[in-house]
């Protein structure tokens, strides 16, 4: 098989089904978002907590996928070029990703005890902290995330544009350049939002394992939606003619890596503060491991690690495309449950529990990306027609 013989433009028929598929994700997006609306009037503290959780998933998907893009560029490989539009048009809805931060935004009162001027005054923890841990610093410091994340996103798509009308040479070298300081920025800027927006809900706590742990979830995250996308697009023109077992078994590899990556920082995170049980650390696990949250503890680590990892260690299944793609699902959904359980018990110590708005907050967000996320699939070919080592992707799949 050769590039010159394929179309890497969308069908007429996948045309139709992203269509099909993004009124369905905007329907489930705005009966989300009204119903939050309706939530925000009757609670608006529940609403904001349910939010901020929801909110940090639909940021894994973009972002993430933003720093898959970056390594592809930084280490080549076949893999990299079958998810990299879907990566490209996941790093385009950044703009909206930051437009859907400004509830969070005009909650900071009702999130964080460290905007409350008297309550700065009468914790030594929190005046200690209070030249970081401030809202001006804390704007600043999210504009910074964005305008950097948007940057690369915005940097990256358009020499991927500009590769497409021009050919290679137009932009060689251009991206793998900006790629690696990119990969840096991001390990850095996922760090210190996690610090920012979830570790500082607990400012008393801190963890030098926290910003890994969201690194890697954000990449698990990504990489499980962007196999349960591929093997959605396999069945139809051109993906049907490209996609192969060998590619999905690369994705699945990394797959596996990542969970069990995920698995090994939030041990050695537990491990460490349970062993030193100092008290101004073994709190935040006390919350998390009584009054009903053991139990969400102990299905993240069946449902997030031991079984994805049992099953993801057979080649055959890394092979199999429905089998893969139910278990990336699968593992999008337990994601969503550890960051409940990240977020939720720093509002409820006394007793796990739920609101009807820890449902709807992540149908509004995830519907709502998701639409503007297919939107922005079908615009451009979902191969790079120019790319220097395409015959090499479509035989890699084939040998």
């Amino acid at each position: 098989m050769t590039a010159q013989g394929l179309d890497f433009r969308v069908s007429p028929e996948l045309r139709n089904d992203l269509k099909k598929w993004r009124t369905r994700a905007l329907g489930v997006g705005i009966t989300g978002t009204v119903a939050c609306a309706a939530g925000f009037l009757m609670s608006p503290f529940q609403f904001y907590r349910s939010y901020l959780w929801a909110y940090l998933f639909v940021v894994g998907l973009a972002v993430g996928s933003l720093a898959w893009l970056m390594l592809q560029y930084v280490t080549g490989g076949a893999w990299g070029v079958i998810i990299r539009r879907p990566c490209e048009a996941a790093a385009r809805t950044l703009p909206l990703v930051a437009l859907m931060f400004l509830p969070i935004l005009i909650g900071i009162p009702n999130l964080y005890d460290w905007s409350h001027p008297a309550k700065v005054l009468a914790d030594e923890t929190l005046r200690h902290k209070q030249p970081y841990l401030n809202v001006p610093f804390f704007l600043i410091r999210t504009a910074v995330y964005f305008a950097g994340w948007w940057f690369l996103g915005w940097y990256l798509n358009r020499c991927s544009a500009r590769e497409d009308s021009e050919g290679h040479a137009a932009v060689h070298g251009k991206m793998s350049a900006i790629s690696g300081p990119g990969l840096i920025f991001w390990g850095l800027s996922v760090t210190f939002m996690s610090i920012d927006w979830v570790l500082s809900l607990h400012p008393e706590w801190f963890s030098t394992m926290f910003g890994l742990l969201f690194m890697a979830s954000q990449g698990l995250t990504s990489m499980a939606f962007l196999i349960a996308l591929m093997v959605l697009l396999y069945y139809r023109r051109p993906m049907s003619e490209i996609l192969t077992p060998r590619h999905l078994h690369d994705l699945g590899k990394f797959l596996l890596a990542l969970v069990m990556v995920w698995a090994y920082f939030s041990f050695s995170q537990f491990l460490i503060i349970w062993a030193g049980n100092l008290p101004e650390e073994i709190p935040w696990y006390i919350a998390r491991l009584n009054h009903g949250w053991q139990y969400v503890a102990l299905a993240l680590v069946i449902g997030h690690f031991a079984l994805p990892f049992a099953l993801l260690l057979s080649r055959d299944l890394k092979r199999n495309f429905k089998l893969l793609a139910s278990i990336a699902v699968f593992i999008l959904c337990m994601r969503l449950v550890d960051l409940y359980w990240l977020v939720a018990p720093d509002f409820r110590k006394e007793s796990f529990g739920l609101s009807w708005m820890d449902f709807t907050a992540p149908m509004g967000l995830i519907g709502i990306w998701l639409a503007y996320f297919l939107y922005q699939l079908e615009k451009r070919p979902l191969l790079p027609p120019n790319q220097p080592h395409l015959e090499e992707v479509l035989e890699h799949g084939r040998e």
